[in-house]
């Protein structure tokens, strides 16, 4: 997917920023439009085509609303309003539209994040495979506080805010019919209350939700924007029990799938430790520091195993759990 937006796509496009703002090029969660010196605006735009529309911890409805939030959060910015665009197949249930809609309601309510406009279509029975759902969704962020992968620096520390792969692990049980003991259940959620408070701490260089392509193509984005080495120890990464059994049945690799509501950061080292303080105080019980940031080889991953050796964690390639997000 990556290799055919940035070999097939961005090359038709010839104005892709708007002045110095976040565009096409930096391929980050948002863009921004410069507001003057100090603030900007970010917009993020997503389409979610999730299968089944129902999974333990969410729905289509509440995936698009927190994947959205989610992607102008981590730029660091407070978002503050939503447009959505909902394609409905005919002969859909009105009931699990509306149960969808209401879970949209819920967390635009919470955020305290209006929705201030769409589009509702309807196609013929046979041609969609149920509700397709985009969003856009726009935040204020004041550019001292504007997150950036490239802005990592060699010792800066890798955070998790929470553990690894729930998300896809829940939706790849769902589609394969398989009830796993302990359950399963997506992390889906807004990032909103940790990137704030990881703001107030200070030393945050970036963030970033993982979501498609889960941990491992996050660090890979990492590398790849600071022309550093990310450095990370497996035995560091939080991931559920029941997950972890999960891959290791079906011999998928936990780092490689989503998570929707959880986020990676690059902070200061003199300030890591305190911005794990303020996760955990603001509900991410399960956040560390798993790796840093070295020089030597740009654009790497390395993880550190369990048993001591060293392996490339590369970007996941293929499509490991289809209608993801």
């Amino acid at each position: 997917m990556l290799e055919f937006i940035e070999e097939k796509i961005a090359p038709i496009f010839s104005l892709t920023r708007v002045r110095d703002g976040i565009g096409l090029p930096d391929m980050e969660d948002g863009s921004t439009i410069p507001l003057g010196e100090e603030r900007d605006v970010v917009i993020s735009i997503d389409s979610y085509t999730v299968k089944p529309l129902f999974f333990p911890g969410g729905n289509i409805g509440s995936l698009a609303i927190c994947g959205s939030i989610n992607d102008v959060a981590v730029m660091g910015a407070v978002p503050l309003a939503i447009l959505d665009a909902i394609v409905v197949e005919e002969g859909f249930e009105v009931e699990k539209l509306q149960a969808i809609l209401e879970s949209m309601e819920k967390i635009l309510k919470e955020e305290r994040v209006a929705l201030i406009g769409g589009d509702f279509k309807v196609v013929p029975k046979g041609e969609l495979d149920g509700v397709v759902i985009s969003t856009v969704s726009i935040g204020v962020v004041e550019r001292k506080n504007l997150l950036k992968a490239d802005r990592i620096r060699p010792g800066d520390k890798i955070i998790v805010s929470g553990t690894v792969g729930d998300h896809g692990a829940t939706i790849l049980a769902a589609q394969e019919g398989i009830s796993v003991v302990g359950g399963l259940r997506s992390d889906v959620a807004p990032v909103t209350k940790f990137v704030r408070a990881a703001l107030k701490v200070g030393g945050i260089k970036t963030a970033k939700d993982p979501t498609r392509g889960g941990l491992a193509m996050t660090l890979n984005d990492f590398a790849s924007a600071s022309r550093l080495t990310i450095f990370v120890e497996e035995e560091r990464i939080p991931i559920r029990e029941e997950v972890s059994s999960y891959c290791e049945m079906l011999g998928v690799d936990p780092l490689s799938l989503a998570n929707e509501g959880m986020v990676v950061m690059a902070a200061d080292p003199v300030k890591a430790d305190s911005v794990v303080d303020a996760l955990r105080n603001a509900g991410a019980k399960e956040a560390t520091i798993i790796g840093e940031a070295r020089e030597g080889r740009p654009g790497f991953v390395l993880l550190k195993t369990v048993a001591g050796g060293l392996r490339l964690l590369e970007r996941p390639t293929g499509e490991i759990v289809p209608r993801i997000c």
